[in-house]
């Protein structure tokens, strides 16, 4: 999969996306909550705990593996509905 300092590979029964080395935390997660919330690169590492350099390899890795991150969003989405998890967000009227 390539050669990673702070990226691992973790058993799972479909999951093939690397996490962050020491943590249940996949590098997608933190590449998206960067995102999402317009995190700096200093401002990720000081959220999650992990040094600059992590933070960097998450995003390379993420950049250039998108096709297997949707992959594993689109197969996590259709398990969630087979166990009937309504993944709509609710409204409050």
């Amino acid at each position: 999969m390539g050669d990673w300092q702070y990226l691992v590979e973790r058993p799972h029964p479909w999951r093939r996306q690397l996490y962050i080395k020491g943590r249940k935390l996949l590098a997608s997660t933190v590449w998206q909550d960067m995102v999402v919330n317009q995190m700096s690169l200093e401002e990720a590492a000081e959220n999650w705990n992990l040094p600059l350099a992590a933070v960097e390899e998450a995003i390379r890795y993420c950049e250039s593996h998108q096709e297997l991150l949707k992959l594993e969003a689109e197969e996590e989405r259709y398990r969630l509905q087979e166990q009937g998890v309504s993944l709509e967000p609710k409204t409050t009227h």
